[in-house]
């Protein structure tokens, strides 16, 4: 049986055409929650951490500017990693996959993993990512959605992107379960939630519904006519091009020790 493939191919080929709508269309992570996330797990100068599937660097600057720690950042995916470059400068990027992360046994205090774990092969990312933790070490994982019902067109645009393309849910659905099935890290996980609104347009938009790997991954006219649809129902709400507003996100954190 041929070895699995590194990366998803939704993820694969939807990521690399959409690094640059990526990185102009997905929110950025709170300051406040990185710096929370420091203190509760415990990182401290000396220490060296990973921004694992790092993407363009939006948690990735995050953690340069937050905490005192070296960062170190592992992408898989070619487009990602040069948008990652362009964004971080300075920061070491790797080449690796989280089944296969290119890094010594506990050579980290911390994994970071934002907006990416469902990718996963859980079970082998997990022993993975216990591997390069050192004893005390900590996996924390950050997810930015929708903050639902905030507008009154936010329904109505989940409900759009959701007709038009289906939606792949990644190796495992049920990640969260699937992680703590493996017992390499102490359970339950801590858990909490900061409002992480995002003010842009409707070119803001656009590019977040781009970005995302499965309508990236569509053919030109479909993905077109898709975003032209989402600029048009802003529009019938009252939004004029241009006009600043605010996107309803949410940043939501979880994180646990490895286990002993």
């Amino acid at each position: 049986m041929p070895p699995p493939p590194r990366v998803n191919e939704i993820a694969a080929i939807g990521f690399d055409r959409g690094a640059d709508d990526y990185e102009r269309g997905r929110p950025g992570y709170p300051p406040e929650a990185v710096r929370r996330l420091g203190d509760e797990i415990g990182i401290a100068a000396g220490q060296t951490i990973v921004d694992l599937a790092a993407g363009t660097g939006k948690l990735t600057r995050e953690l340069v500017a937050e905490l005192p720690a070296e960062v170190i950042a592992v992408e898989p995916v070619a487009g990602m990693r040069s948008e990652l470059e362009r964004a971080v400068p300075g920061v070491r990027v790797l080449d690796g996959t989280a089944e296969q992360i290119p890094l010594d046994d506990g050579a980290v205090h911390a994994v970071f993993v934002a907006q990416a774990f469902h990718w996963f092969r859980v079970p082998e990312a997990a022993a993975e990512i216990a591997r390069v933790l050192d004893d005390g070490g900590a996996l924390a994982i950050v997810r930015n959605g929708w903050n639902e019902g905030r507008t009154p067109w936010d329904g109505e645009l989940r409900a759009l992107i959701r007709e038009r393309a289906d939606r792949p849910h990644g190796h495992d659905r049920n990640w969260r379960e699937a992680l703590e099935a493996t017992g390499r890290f102490q359970m339950p996980l801590h858990e909490w939630t900061v409002p992480n609104p995002v003010i842009g347009d409707i070119q803001t938009l656009r590019h977040r519904v781009a970005s995302m790997s499965y309508i990236a991954t569509l053919d030109a006219r479909q993905r077109e006519t898709l975003l032209d649809d989402v600029q048009a129902l802003l529009q019938r709400h009252g939004v004029r091009p241009g006009e600043r507003l605010e996107i309803p996100t949410r940043t939501r954190v979880l994180w646990a020790r490895k286990r002993g």
